[in-house]
């Protein structure tokens, strides 16, 4: 039967067609209503379950501002910045107004920046004045976040990532919207214990260059295994060297709709059971791809991917935790909790992909811990621990995220937790990433409170027990045998 093309006359149809007309008249009354079911069903997404589009991402490439003078480096990369995006929030409200989706966040994500001051920078000062920069130029043009302050050292260390790296904690603590990320391992080249050692320091001078805000700082640094060129979600958002001039990527996240769509199946077999969870994230995911089609096209700039993710949040109804518990679980941590999540987050990557050719980034479901209530509640209850969220990295889509750790927690474990997180990315073939946050000044049973979408988190116990001479050795773990794929 041929298609029904949208907007055509009926008569015409059936002028065409001749006695195929009347059949063509109700697929195209059947084709409206399902048309109108499904403008319902989204409109009920994002009134009552926390439907939303998380971030509108604008990838810029850095690299033709690179100059060994760093005076002009900064004004190149302030130009280059605010004359890219100067649309940015604009375009993202108006496609928010017209469409009625909410477009909660409009960011930035550039080149890593241990690349692009390579010529310019000489001590971690020089980067902290390219941070500045990069905060004030994301001040001008409305964004939230600006992703990017990163380097990429997951075989060696040049001076520049090292000097990057060291600058880390002071241009977090003098900056508003910068998020910094440090890509220390691979499933193809391994893992660099010399990197890891380093941003086991790194993220305990952040702590205390922040700790009049609960060691804010840690919040907006993630360390990275196999870390994708195109994450649209801070904090480890950058644009990786391989992309375009400048690129749109798109994400969306929707627990709420997930686990209204699993109410409606409990005590089903798992069959059913994947079987909605695809379809959800489907729905969920044809939202992104209207969005970033509609920002790609009014802003001139090539569309990239869709990172379909569920990112849960701090709302009520809006978490990844109540999900698992609504297949089955009665506190996320209980046994079965690693399973279930596998099958989630299985299950959203499928009907992602049938959504969208250009599904990318995360794309499958977060656990932060400070930004999602039912986790925070596990906590609590004594039903989640540290140990147990490490065993969930090996099937979810990042890793230890969010996580609030006593401020007394040494360097060297927190490098020990980092190395286990990037072997398991490693080994797995899979992102995994580490952002903690040792709140300076707390231990467990104190809660660390970060504000807006990073929410407020428990302290966490952690193992007592030294792991210093290990991460001490120096050196690169290697990769992996069946990283050998020539």
């Amino acid at each position: 039967m041929p298609c029904i093309a949208p907007g055509l006359e009926l008569t015409y149809i059936g002028k065409i067609y001749g006695k195929y007309a009347d059949s063509i008249e109700k697929i195209a009354r059947i084709y409206t209503m399902i048309n109108m079911y499904e403008v319902s069903e989204t409109n009920e997404m994002i009134e009552h379950e926390n439907l939303d589009v998380r971030t509108i991402t604008l990838g810029i490439s850095l690299l033709d501002c690179i100059d060994s003078d760093l005076n002009e480096l900064n004004r190149k990369i302030y130009d280059k910045i605010t004359t890219t995006a100067k649309d940015l929030v604009s375009v993202g409200q108006d496609i928010e107004k017209e469409f009625g989706i909410p477009i909660v966040n409009k960011r930035i994500s550039i080149t890593p920046i241990a690349l692009v001051g390579a010529a310019a920078c000489r001590t971690p000062d020089d980067y902290v004045e390219i941070a500045k920069t990069l905060d004030r130029a994301a001040e001008t043009v409305g964004v939230n976040f600006i992703g990017g302050y990163s380097a990429l050292v997951s075989k060696a260390m040049t001076a520049s990532d090292e000097n990057l790296i060291r600058s880390i904690p002071q241009a977090l603590a003098v900056t508003e919207r910068i998020c910094s990320s440090v890509n220390v391992g691979s499933t193809k080249t391994g893992i660099n214990m010399d990197a890891v050692r380093l941003c086991g320091e790194i993220v305990k001078e952040a702590a205390e260059a922040t700790k009049d805000r609960d060691s804010l700082g840690c919040a907006k640094l993630v360390v990275f295994c196999n870390a994708p060129d195109d994450n649209p979600f801070m904090a480890g958002a950058f644009l990786g060297v391989t992309e375009a001039d400048a690129v749109i990527n798109v994400g969306v996240s929707g627990p709420g709709v997930v686990k209204k769509a699993l109410e409606k199946v409990r005590g089903k077999g798992f069959e059913e059971l994947c079987e909605t969870i695809k379809k959800t994230a489907f729905k969920v995911t044809r939202v992104g791809q209207l969005v970033a089609g509609e920002a790609s096209e009014r802003l001139g700039v090539p569309f990239g991917i869709v990172d379909l993710s569920l990112a849960p949040t701090p709302a009520v109804g809006d978490s990844v935790a109540e999900i698992l518990e609504e297949i089955g679980l009665e506190r996320v941590g209980a046994p079965g909790t690693t399973a279930a999540l596998a099958l989630l987050n299985d299950q959203v990557k499928k009907g992602g992909v049938m959504a969208s050719s250009y599904v990318g980034g995360l794309s499958g479901a977060f656990i932060p811990v400070s930004e999602d209530q039912g986790m925070i509640d596990a906590v609590n209850a004594g039903a989640l621990s540290l140990e147990k969220l490490e065993a969930m990295t090996c099937v979810c889509s990042v890793g230890l995220d969010m996580i609030a750790i006593p401020g007394s927690t040494s360097s060297s474990t927190i490098s020990g937790i980092i190395a286990d997180e990037m072997a398991i990315g490693m080994i797995n073939q899979k992102t995994t990433a580490v952002r903690l946050i040792p709140a300076i000044g707390k231990e467990v049973g104190d809660v660390g409170e970060f504000g807006g979408l990073l929410g407020r988190a428990p302290i966490m116990p952690v193992n007592s027990f030294s792991c210093e001479a290990f991460v001490s050795r120096g050196g690169r773990i290697p990769a992996p045998v069946h990283s050998f794929k020539n």
